[in-house]
């Protein structure tokens, strides 16, 4: 886990990168920044798959989105706690991969696996750059933690920015068919289609800043601007 990364992308379960901010990480690629995605457990057990599937599926969801840094921390699925022994374990990935940007979950939802999660990546953010620890690497400290929205509440998020994933909607969609055992398998009854319902909250993001698909973004502190040219 050496490499070092421009942008590390932590989710608590394989698909929660690719739900939450697949466009992103897509433009982000194609603006040459060096992205990675750490998912903390494989997400099993699950109604349709099982370790070996769901790892089959990453390493599809991967391929399809560019990644060349993915890995897992190994940490326990339905279980997952900020623990200090699992804060240490992520800030040695953040000392060693010393990403400038940290992407979270959003901090407020119905599972408690993502709240965990980015209880814990706060904690190893700060942790990441302690000295006189027994961590890897050299002390670090990520600039900014964003947070994207892949919740499992009813809500209508008041985003702090939506970034435009029009060129990026297509490729980010078909990785997420990559999860056939999460989001098609077992869902055939379900109308609209799970799939269809992204695509939907994707063009409603994509509307509220004028263009045809969007990901909505939040950040717990304020966002500095050198110009306001980025502004859509």
């Amino acid at each position: 886990m050496s490499e070092t990364l421009d942008v590390l992308v932590i989710a608590p379960h394989p698909d929660d990168a690719e739900l939450g901010m697949g466009g992103a990480i897509l433009k982000m690629l194609s603006e040459g920044l060096k992205v990675g995605v750490l998912d903390l457990t494989t997400g099993e057990p699950t109604p349709h798959g099982n370790e070996e599937i769901r790892s089959q599926e990453t390493a599809a969801a991967s391929n399809v989105l560019g990644l060349t840094w993915r890995q897992n921390l190994g940490l326990v699925n339905r279980k997952l706690e900020p623990t200090l022994e699992a804060r240490a374990q992520l800030a040695g990935v953040i000392r060693t991969t010393r990403p400038k940007w940290l992407f979270a979950p959003y901090w407020e939802d119905a599972h408690p696996d993502h709240v965990a999660a980015t209880q814990l990546i706060e904690a190893a953010r700060f942790w990441s750059k302690l000295t006189k620890t027994d961590m890897p690497g050299e002390p670090f400290h990520p600039a900014r933690i964003y947070n994207y929205y892949c919740v499992h509440l009813k809500m209508a998020p008041q985003p702090a920015f939506v970034l435009d994933i029009s060129e990026q909607f297509e490729r980010k969609m078909e990785a997420i068919a990559c999860y056939q055992s999460q989001f098609v398998v077992g869902r055939e009854h379900i109308d609209p289609p799970f799939l269809n319902r992204l695509a939907d909250e994707a063009a409603y993001w994509g509307k509220t800043i004028g263009t045809r698909y969007g990901e909505p973004f939040a950040c717990r502190e304020p966002i500095g601007l050198q110009s306001l040219q980025s502004l859509v």
